[in-house]
């Protein structure tokens, strides 16, 4: 885990619009700076890479040459034909085509999964529960999205043995699942990714339960519990096992534009315990980016795959990260609106790096 040593920061955030947690037990610790949403710069967070491991060779063996990464995440993305009936109409490829095709031109992209892709289950009692059909997991897998988030109020809308189904068929279409499992332990499992010579855990944890019982124990399934014993416990051991942690949580107020206080203290707890990027979801409002402690946190990317509701819910961002060689990470938010049911467009532009050069006739 790389911890930061300096910063250098330049405001940053989406220029689109305005943008049931645990109760606080003690007013956070860190001293953070709120980024309002104004017009897109960057934030960027200089961090020193670790020492090569020692050997007890005369010569040490040359550390692997470490890349230039670039990571995006987004927040609530859902196919259920109850939510978003477009998708019946104009198939899945309406979800990813107004992104410029910048999810497969990065080297990893990870999405808050707000639905259950499984064909077993019934659905529980609640507002509203969200079955997602398999046809839905190859083309978002196209798109260029690697790593799904379940830890949320919906992964588990079909029962128990419907959320260890839709976990197994999103591995079985080429993903990576996290933040929920058979028990606590597979729920609190990071994936891990190695690209560029660099090791990146993404974590997923959720403060919200859609209903009693939902959290994984060590006998029952479930998601991941952003409890502070469990941020900890999972976050840490992430942390030992990689360069980079990526935290993803549920978290937050429904329809409100900034973190809560509890929310606060759990940061707080991701970023002592190791975690370097935290990306909240779960209030279908995007709020600030902010910097605490040296570490990027998005506090709620908003909708993202969702039907067009009103303006306020339908700006959104994709959060971008970039990992230089030495070190040094930059966090921002790329302004994106949701322009019709089911299909959000980006409003900004993606690290250059994603920029197809023009030629001279252009």
């Amino acid at each position: 885990m790389l911890r930061p040593t300096a910063i250098a920061a330049a405001a940053l955030m989406a220029a689109c619009g305005q943008a049931r947690a645990e109760p606080p037990a003690a007013t956070p610790t860190s001293v953070t700076t709120i980024i309002e949403v104004t017009t897109p710069t960057a934030i960027e967070v200089s961090t020193t890479a670790p020492p090569p491991v020692a050997t007890t060779t005369s010569s040490p063996p040359a550390e692997t040459p470490r890349g230039r990464l670039v990571i995006h995440a987004v927040g609530d993305v859902n196919f259920a034909p109850n939510s978003t009936v477009a998708f019946t109409r104009d198939g899945f490829d309406i979800a990813w085509n107004g992104l410029r095709g910048i999810f497969q031109l990065d080297h990893l992209t990870i999405v808050n999964f707000e639905c259950s892709p499984t064909q077993i289950g019934i659905p529980i009692e609640k507002e509203w529960t969200f079955r997602c059909p398999l046809d839905s997991l190859a083309p978002m897998r196209v798109a260029g999205v690697e790593v799904t988030s379940l830890a949320n109020n919906h992964a588990g809308d079909l029962g128990k043995s419907a959320l260890v189904d839709g976990r197994e068929n999103l591995i079985a279409a080429g993903f990576h699942a996290v933040g929920a499992g058979r028990d606590l332990d597979e729920a609190n499992r990071p994936a891990i990714i190695e690209i560029e010579g660099w090791r990146i855990a993404v974590v997923g944890l959720s403060s919200i339960s859609g209903d009693t019982g939902w959290f994984a124990t060590d006998r029952a399934p479930g998601v991941a519990p952003a409890s502070l014993g469990n941020i900890t416990a999972s976050v840490s051991a992430a942390a030992e096992i990689s360069d980079i942690v990526i935290v993803m949580v549920h978290w937050g107020l429904e329809l409100t534009s900034q973190p809560t206080r509890g929310d606060r203290l759990r940061a707080d707890a991701m970023i002592a315990a190791g975690a370097d990027v935290i990306v909240g979801h779960h209030p279908h409002r995007l709020q600030p980016l902010e910097i605490v402690d040296g570490v990027p946190v998005f506090w709620s990317m908003g909708n993202f795959v969702w039907p067009y509701l009103s303006h306020t819910q339908s700006v959104t961002a994709v959060a971008e990260i970039v990992i230089e060689p030495d070190g040094s990470v930059i966090g921002r938010l790329i302004p994106a609106y949701i322009e019709s049911h089911g299909h959000p467009e980006l409003r900004g532009s993606p690290d250059p790096s994603l920029v197809p050069e023009r030629t001279a006739a252009d």
